[in-house]
């Protein structure tokens, strides 16, 4: 008890440095830890545990870790279409002066679910999640085209959902 103790105190010593950037170094337990999850988020901590030769505890020292540093979410991922929502779209966005006010006024609205700057044809791109085409113009029109510094957008509405998964591991 005690050696597993002492080795799950150094592989979370191992687990926890940081880059120069300050983001969290990830050992290949914790790496492993995540494809695990990422199979399936309901894995129990003993199975997790096995698979990669931690105790229980140990993997749910872990998990929480990761959790907490914000590296990972375990979440339910939905068919947006089966919970009422009928209209997605992903909208380019143009931006006069700092992007990061823009960034942050999208990321803001309940709506949209992805935001990231880009480089190349838009400045920002946004996925958008809406009940119906009324909700969707409201978002885009009324809040997206009034947030200050935005120069234009360019609306891909989704026709078909053909594959979603977040199964890129840690590769």
């Amino acid at each position: 008890m005690h050696s597993e103790r002492v080795a799950s105190r150094s592989a979370e010593q191992r687990d926890s440095r940081e880059s120069r950037n300050g983001t969290p170094q990830l050992d290949s337990v914790s790496l492993a830890i995540i494809e695990q999850l990422q199979e399936d988020g309901r894995r129990p901590y003993a199975a997790i545990g096995k698979a990669v030769g931690l105790s229980e505890a140990a993997v749910r020292q872990r998990v929480q870790k990761l959790l907490d540093q914000g590296v990972m979410q375990i979440v339910a991922v939905t068919d947006p279409l089966t919970v009422g929502f009928r209209r997605q779209a992903m909208v380019g966005v143009n931006v006069d002066g700092d992007l990061d006010p823009v960034a942050d006024g999208l990321s803001a609205m309940p709506e949209v679910e992805y935001v990231v700057m880009t480089a190349g044809s838009f400045d920002i791109l946004a996925e958008i999640v809406c009940e119906d085409d009324d909700h969707l113009l409201d978002v885009i029109n009324k809040r997206i085209r009034a947030l200050p510094g935005v120069r234009s957008t360019e609306s891909f509405v989704y026709l078909k959902l053909k594959k979603q998964t977040y199964m890129w591991g840690t590769r």
